[in-house]
C-alpha cells in the first residue's frame, strides 16, 4: 500500500519579475484572483486533496506569505464587534490548523530543484507532493476536483512518482519540461523519459509537465547533487529523470483548466474564469465583459 501523502511543498521565492512594479513590494503570489491570493486559490487545492502540512520555501520580502496563513487579531475582532460573522468565517475558514505551516528560506535563486531541496529537513522520509505556486487550477469534470485530487487518485491506484500534465501547441514544446509515453491508461499513463526544454523539433510529445507532482523522499539524494541544467539552475526534471531509472513515473492528464498566474495573460484568464464560476459575480461580470468587449 501507497504511503499517506500528508506534506506539500510550495516554492514561493521567486522575484514576479513580470508584474513589475506591481510586485516591487508584494510577492507575486499574493497578486488576487478575484478575492484570494493566487497562493491561496493553490492552498486550498492542497487541503482539498487531503494535505495536512504546508512547507513553504520562501526568501527576502515575503514576510507577508506568513502573515496571510496566521490570525489577525484586530481584524477578526473587528469583524466579530461589527457583527459581519460571514466576512469573519471567511478568514476563519482559509486558516490552516495550528502547527500545520512551515516556513523555511532559499537565499539564493538556484532553481526550483534547489527550492525543493530546501524542504528536504521539513519534508523527511515519507513521499509529499509539490504544487507550484503560479499554476491555478479548476477543475471541470464531473467530480470539480482540482489537479492534485486527480494526481492522489493516481498515487493511490499506481503508487511510486506522480506529474501532471496538459497539452501545448508542438511549436511552443521548447519552453517546457516534456514527458515521454509508455503504456496509457486513459487519464493516466507510464511516463518513459523526461526532457527540459527541449530544441524545437525534439520533443517526444507535446505533454508538458504543469506544476503538480507527488514524489519520493529518494529525489533529494539527486538534488543534493547541485547539478546544474537548463539555463544554469538546479531543474527538478534532471532529478526526476535520475529517479525514474529507480522508480516508476506516471502522468496524470489533469480534466480541468490551469491557469499561469506567472504570465499577465494567464492571470487575467484566471480572474475571468473565476469571476464567471461566482454565483454572485456571473450575471453583473457578464454585462461588463460585453460592454467592454463590445468597444473592440
Amino acid at each position: 500500500m501507497s504511503k499517506h501523502i500528508r506534506k506539500a511543498v510550495f516554492p514561493v521565492a521567486g522575484l514576479g519579475t513580470r508584474f513589475l512594479p506591481a510586485t516591487k513590494a508584494m510577492p507575486k503570489e499574493m497578486l488576487t484572483v478575484v478575492d484570494r491570493p493566487v497562493l491561496q486559490h493553490v492552498v486550498e487545492e492542497a487541503r482539498e486533496a487531503g494535505i495536512e502540512h504546508f512547507i513553504f520555501v520562501t526568501g527576502r520580502n515575503k514576510g507577508v506569505i506568513e502573515d496571510h496563513f496566521d490570525i489577525a487579531y484586530e481584524l477578526e475582532d473587528t469583524l466579530r464587534k461589527r457583527g459581519k460573522a460571514k466576512e469573519y468565517e471567511l478568514l476563519m475558514s482559509a486558516l490552516p490548523p495550528p502547527g500545520a505551516t512551515s516556513f523555511t528560506r532559499q537565499q539564493a535563486p538556484l532553481g526550483l530543484g534547489h527550492a525543493i531541496w530546501c524542504a528536504r529537513d521539513i519534508v523527511g522520509d515519507e513521499p509529499f507532493a509539490v504544487l507550484l505556486p503560479d499554476m491555478v487550477t479548476m477543475g471541470t469534470g464531473p467530480k470539480k476536483n482540482r489537479c492534485l485530487s486527480q494526481c492522489m487518485d493516481a498515487y493511490n491506484s499506481y503508487g511510486g512518482n506522480i506529474i501532471a500534465v496538459e497539452e501545448v501547441p508542438k511549436e511552443d514544446t521548447d519552453q517546457y519540461g516534456i514527458v515521454s509515453l509508455g503504456k496509457d491508461f486513459g487519464d493516466t499513463f507510464e511516463i518513459t523519459g523526461m526532457v527540459e526544454k527541449p530544441p524545437k523539433g525534439t520533443a517526444p510529445s507535446n505533454l508538458i509537465i504543469s506544476g503538480r507532482y507527488i514524489l519520493g523522499p529518494e529525489i533529494f539524494d539527486l538534488l543534493s547533487k547541485g547539478k546544474q541544467g537548463a539555463g544554469g539552475e538546479i531543474q527538478l526534471t534532471d532529478s526526476m529523470i535520475e529517479l525514474a531509472k529507480m522508480q516508476s513515473f506516471h502522468g496524470v492528464r489533469f480534466d480541468g483548466r490551469t491557469f499561469d498566474c506567472g504570465s499577465k495573460l494567464g492571470f487575467l484568464a484566471a480572474n475571468v474564469a473565476f469571476a464567471l464560476a461566482d454565483p454572485a459575480l456571473a450575471s453583473g461580470f457578464q454585462n461588463e465583459l460585453r460592454k467592454i468587449v463590445g468597444g473592440f
